[in-house]
């Protein structure tokens, strides 16, 4: 394994030719190393899927200084943990991925943005930065060499809106988590109004491999547009919910779920992709690769690399209820089309589930739903809606056997 490998120890994990990668990028120049993390083909673990080496080239050809780099594990997508079994088994890694990204774009100070609910890995974390900076690995002159980075942890603000980029730049800030009107982007205008480079830990754990193999050899790890290995996280319906890690489209979802145990009952559909990401799908999704490109071709998001089972057990208005209760609770309320309209659609849905709905409850839903993705600041509002609308074209006739 790539980056489930249990060295949650320096030790252990230089064993296993930890900080080698760290070693190669400071005999290069940051051009070099950009390019190779570019023609690996590498794509943000996060959600959205950007290319993680021109990402970096925008921020690098910034001509402001200083610039910041900012690890996000922030995960709060339902149905999502793999940045937390990846953070418990492999830190270094993730570590060494922001060291090696800060020295390609320039950066001299970066931030970890751990999510609230993993406070108890704090202590741990923050003992394996000072174990890095004992070892010339973190700090001052990495390495013996002039380039010199530190971290800085920061503990999340408990909202799931701070996962956004631009919400948890005003969290490090201080300040409440609000999402920002883009553009200006972070790669030009981040922290403190200075470029900043912000990427997902599995992202950043990935940038090593490159570094270690090639960006030849780690495109070969997948398929063309998808390179490189992704963990999955599996629950809901299954015999062995977890983190798997497989090459991108190595396997279909079918096969996933088969190595997840299979269904813990009769299947009836999943939700992939996580919340803001979500589509609620049936059984004609099964034999899709799980890669960001076939998603694409399919109608539908990867997102985080999320997979929730359902079976027949399953009422999908009850999983859209729980879905529409979430985002109004997680809503910053800055804007009104998501603060107003998550309260309204959990509001039809309950009516709907008390056997009240009609048909025009139905478009009501979709007028709102619509409202909130065209005027929505960030994709909390703009995208909320996807699991709705998948859910209504997957498993309309259920869905509407209900409304009178």
């Amino acid at each position: 394994m790539n980056l489930l490998k249990d060295a949650s120890n320096m030790k252990t994990y230089i064993e296993n030719d930890g900080f080698h990668a760290l070693h190669i990028t400071l005999e290069h120049t940051q051009d070099e190393i950009i390019e190779e993390v570019e023609r690996s083909g590498l794509l943000g673990r996060g959600g959205a899927a950007f290319p993680t080496g021109l990402k970096m080239k925008f921020v690098r050809n910034e001509k402001t200084t200083p610039k910041y780099i900012v690890g996000n594990a922030d995960e709060g997508e339902p149905g999502t943990f793999k940045d937390r079994v990846l953070i418990e088994k492999n830190p270094f890694q993730i570590l060494e991925g922001m060291i090696i990204s800060a020295y390609a774009i320039g950066a001299s100070k970066g931030f970890f943005y751990l999510r609230y609910e993993y406070r108890n890995l704090v202590k741990e974390i923050e003992r394996k930065m000072e174990e890095m900076r004992e070892e010339n690995l973190l700090g001052k002159n990495i390495m013996g060499t002039d380039f010199s980075f530190d971290i800085e942890l920061v503990l999340g603000a408990g909202a799931y809106v701070c996962g956004e980029e631009t919400a948890l730049m005003e969290s490090i800030e201080g300040k409440r988590g609000f999402p920002r009107i883009k553009p200006p982007y972070p790669a030009q205008y981040g922290l403190w109004g200075k470029p900043t480079l912000i990427n997902n830990v599995e992202t950043l754990a990935n940038i090593p491999l490159i570094v270690n193999m090639g960006p030849k050899k780690y495109a070969e790890m997948g398929k063309e547009g998808c390179t490189g290995p992704k963990l999955f996280s599996v629950s809901g319906y299954v015999r062995k919910p977890g983190v798997y890690e497989a090459n991108l489209g190595e396997y279909t979802v079918r096969e996933m779920i088969e190595i997840a145990g299979g269904v813990d009952g009769e299947f009836k559909g999943l939700m992939l992709g996580g919340g803001a990401a979500g589509f609620i799908l049936n059984g004609n999704f099964l034999d899709m690769p799980l890669c960001f490109k076939d998603a694409k071709e399919w109608g539908v998001s990867l997102g985080t690399g999320n997979i929730i089972v359902f079976n027949q057990s399953v009422n999908i208005w009850d999983v859209l209820l729980n879905i529409a209760k979430f985002f109004e609770h997680e809503s910053c309320g800055q804007c009104f089309p998501c603060r107003y309209g998550t309260k309204r659609i959990r509001k039809i849905i309950e009516k709907i589930l008390e056997g009240k709905g009609t048909t025009e409850d139905i478009e009501k839903i979709n007028a709102t739903a619509r409202a909130m993705k065209i005027a929505s600041l960030c994709p909390l509002g703009s995208s909320a809606m996807l699991a709705y609308e998948s859910a209504m074209q997957n498993f309309r006739d259920e869905l509407l056997e209900v409304i009178s």
